[in-house]
């Protein structure tokens, strides 16, 4: 790349260099800190050398393999590159990858799924073990050595901070305009030294608008001119809409009753079509002044952004269409008086999120008739993608909505169930949950009392009779009359599932 404006450090300058060589300064068995939180602000060009690399390597017998760290998920360039190289030895802490998830489930990747808001300071307290290099995207360098960072900020400080040597890729297709847009809190401290982080509105400032990295760590700086790759975001279709209209009549509820302000409180949103789905119905209700407290913002925030509804949003992410991301560029500086991307020990810490009161909205793969969340794997053995943020919000969020299709695989599958195959989130998480066919208020009841409100409100009528029947001989059993449970049986639905194609 010829234009290098973005670069105006004049000794950072001097270690530009290009992808294969940046990638052959990464050693094998290395432990790597990647920039990355769900498909954006990952790196683009380095992973997919390094993954050529590797495939030379192995055609000459040595056994490439590295331990790869990131914010969430990236993407084809960098998980699938790499995966399909069959470069990854360990991947942490949520991968949304197709290949990855291949590999891990057939045993050839091993795995650690853990909430977001612990990676860093599992980090810091050595848990990983000692982090080599970091490999981080940003959107430019000022002539003080200053990084900009880039559409997404995850755990970026972090892995600066704590690696022996970094990596930069100055992404050219970052808007320049996101400067400004970051707060980076560099007041975190290690246990007995901690002190209170002070946000005590969705918009407060603490940080940084830059990220810190000594001249002397960075060993190469990459040039890039490539877009975050995001997948597109259908139209929400039927079921979603029935979905979001249940919340949102929730919610309106929740506001006579006098239990939510008339403008909500702050809203943390999971990524996917449901809750674009609320989201584009917030848009169309009666809420104005919103504030949103979250993770990842899609493209239903810029959209109630633009509308007002939205007053301001805080996140550490953006999981962008490239319809909304243009739009985000086209608009910057609109859009960068009204968002805060944080570092992702911030944006889901669960002082602040108990603090601000936040509603928790996310989805799951099923829930058992008690109200205990799978939100990671089918069939209880296999990984879909992570738990994420989710535990982040749903233990400390002021509500804890999970929200699915009552039914998948064409009706094969029900989401409500006797016996979750795997918990992420237990009973004690979950106050809420909804589908097409109602929502449940599971808040003041007791275990039976959940199982009925569950059966009669969010298990499809072709599978709500085997529930009630399940639950009634189970009650009638006599054993364990808190949490009835027919043990013999419990799980027999995933195991017909299995046999047959059919629960």
């Amino acid at each position: 790349m010829t234009n290098a404006t973005r670069i105006h450090c004049p000794t950072l300058r001097n270690r530009i260099m290009s992808a294969s060589e940046a990638a052959a300064l990464i050693p094998a068995g290395a432990n790597v800190g990647m920039s990355g939180f769900t498909g954006a602000g990952y790196p683009k060009a380095v992973p997919q050398a390094l993954a050529e690399h590797i495939q030379a390597q192995h055609a000459q017998g040595d056994n490439y393999r590295i331990n790869i760290w990131t914010g969430a998920s990236t993407a084809p360039e960098l998980d699938g590159a790499l995966a399909e190289a069959d470069g990854i030895e360990l991947r942490l802490p949520y991968q949304s990858d197709p290949t990855c998830r291949q590999k891990i489930n057939e045993g050839q990747m091993e795995y650690i799924d853990i909430h977001l808001s612990h990676v860093a300071q599992h980090a810091w307290f050595g848990f990983f073990g000692k982090l080599d290099i970091a490999l981080i995207e940003v959107a430019g360098i000022t002539e003080d050595g200053k990084l900009i960072p880039s559409s997404s900020v995850g755990n970026n400080k972090t892995w600066i901070e704590q690696a022996d040597k970094v990596i930069l890729e100055v992404n050219y297709g970052q808007s320049a305009g996101l400067e400004g847009m970051h707060d980076v809190y560099y007041g975190t401290a290690l246990p007995p030294n901690r002190r209170p982080i002070q946000i005590l509105q969705p918009d407060d400032r603490i940080g940084e608008n830059y990220l810190r990295c000594p001249p002397e760590k960075i060993i190469a700086v990459v040039e890039t001119n490539a877009p975050d790759r995001n997948s597109c975001f259908s139209e929400p279709d039927e079921i979603s809409q029935r979905i979001a209209h249940h919340l949102l009549d929730f919610f309106e509820h929740e506001v006579k009753k006098g239990r939510l302000p008339e403008n909500l409180l702050p809203l943390q949103s999971g990524v996917g079509n449901i809750a674009n789905a609320v989201l584009a119905g917030l848009e169309e209700g009666p809420f104005e002044n919103l504030t949103s407290y979250t993770e990842v913002l899609q493209d239903g925030m810029l959209s109630l952004l633009r509308s007002g509804k939205l007053r301001m949003a805080s996140a550490t992410a953006f999981s962008l269409s490239p319809e909304a991301n243009q739009e985000l560029a086209d608009n910057i500086d609109f859009y960068r008086s009204r968002i805060i991307l944080r570092p992702q020990e911030i944006s889901n810490h669960p002082e602040v999120i108990r603090r601000l009161g936040v509603i928790a909205m996310n989805g799951m793969i099923e829930a058992d008739i008690y109200g205990n969340v799978n939100s990671t794997h089918i069939m209880g053995t296999r990984m879909m993608n992570g738990i994420g943020g989710s535990g982040d919000f749903a233990r400390n969020g002021y509500l804890s909505v999970f929200m699915t299709p009552s039914t998948a695989k064409g009706g094969a599958i029900s989401a409500i169930v006797p016996m979750v195959s795997h918990v992420d989130h237990t009973e004690h998480d979950v106050q809420v949950i909804v589908t097409e066919q109602g929502l449940a208020d599971l808040r003041g009841l007791s275990p039976k009392q959940r199982a009925k409100t569950i059966i009669e409100n969010c298990a499809h009528p072709d599978y709500r009779p085997r529930l009630l029947d399940y639950f009634e001989r189970a009650c009638a059993s006599g054993r364990g009359m808190h949490t009835p449970h027919l043990i013999g049986e419990a799980l027999s639905w995933h195991q017909r599932y299995e046999e047959t194609g059919q629960m």
